[in-house]
């Protein structure tokens, strides 16, 4: 077979050619939802109730731009039924409270007859994380969910192993090898770690030590947002007793409230969501790594390959981005 590469990358899927911008990633999936009536369904069903529909009652439409409105990504209308308007975004982010209002407020949404009108973000953005960071329906004026690329993923999968039309199957196979690309290349840090400090003491009414939920647990949390990470990493790294304790792969995560669900030994609830992760086996080092001068509790991003060779967390810090603005 012939191989195609785009600026030294594989193509494998001719959405690729379109390439991850938004609006390619937008023109795709709308493309898509046109040519494969099951994951249109799939997609229809996981938002609004709707029963078998009509496939010539639906339009979809791309780019629609409304005077003082904006452009909206992709616009599904049902008659009757339902209009659909989907902001779709590209990594681990969600569109802004302004940008929402607008769409809710554009003369041909606002005043439809349809049964069902909904604003949909779409991202890698997990419904639970969404959820506390999406605007309510009340402060928008209209019902709002949200959908990631891993659930539209599983949309499709699923769809292809259902279909009996090749040329649908053929395409279902190519966009989700599409958005395969498009959700492993989220993470524009994946090669960084997020070294931070832990404390020897225990978290507030809890009975087990910052270090014993690493080592025992194998887990760590930390307030979503604010002064902390709103994006999960993929690595963390944890120094304490003056040096380097160990790199973790973090393997999973989970947005909660109840943190004693994952550690008992934590306090019952907590009024503002944490992310808590699950971490992968440490990463071996072969050389001591001390923390550096006066960083106390500082938390910083270094580069994998950095941090095992340095001599210091700080040392691997300033190399990390001396690297990163050479790189501009």
């Amino acid at each position: 077979m012939v191989n195609l590469t785009s600026y030294g990358n594989p193509i494998d899927s001719f959405f690729e050619l379109l390439g991850y911008n938004e609006n390619a990633i937008s023109s795709s999936t709308a493309f898509i939802l046109s040519k494969s009536p099951k994951l249109l369904n799939y997609l229809l069903s996981d938002l609004i109730d709707v029963d078998t529909l009509n496939q010539d009652q639906i339009n979809i439409t791309i780019q629609k731009y409304e005077h003082k409105s904006g452009i909206t990504d992709i616009e599904i209308i049902i008659s009757d039924v339902a209009h659909i308007i989907i902001e779709a975004k590209r990594g681990w982010s969600l569109p802004a409270k302004d940008q929402l209002l607008k769409y809710a407020n554009r003369d041909s949404f606002k005043y439809s007859l349809c049964k069902n009108r909904l604003l949909v973000t779409l991202s890698e953005c997990t419904k639970t994380y969404a959820s506390y960071n999406l605007p309510s329906n009340k402060e928008i004026g209209i019902d709002i969910k949200h959908m990631s690329w891993g659930d539209l993923y599983s949309f499709a999968v699923k769809t292809r192993s259902l279909t009996t039309s090749v040329y649908e199957k053929k395409l279902l196979t190519e966009y989700s090898q599409y958005l395969k690309g498009l959700i492993t290349m989220q993470n524009i840090n994946s090669n960084e770690v997020y070294v931070v400090s832990l404390s020897t003491s225990s978290p507030k009414d809890a009975s087990i030590s910052w270090i014993d939920i690493v080592e025992k647990k194998k887990k760590y949390f930390h307030p979503m947002g604010k002064n902390w990470l709103n994006i999960p990493p993929n690595y963390i790294a944890f120094r304490y007793h003056g040096h380097l304790q160990s790199i973790h792969f973090i393997e999973n995560y989970h947005v909660t409230t109840k943190l004693h669900e994952y550690i008992p030994e934590l306090a019952k609830e907590t009024t503002e969501p944490y992310f808590i992760y699950d971490l992968g086996a440490p990463i071996p080092f072969s050389k001591i790594v001390k923390s550096g001068k006066n960083i106390r509790n500082a938390r910083l991003w270094c580069h994998l390959d950095i941090l095992l060779t340095a001599d210091t967390v700080l040392e691997a810090f300033e190399l990390t981005k001396k690297r990163k603005s050479s790189m501009l």
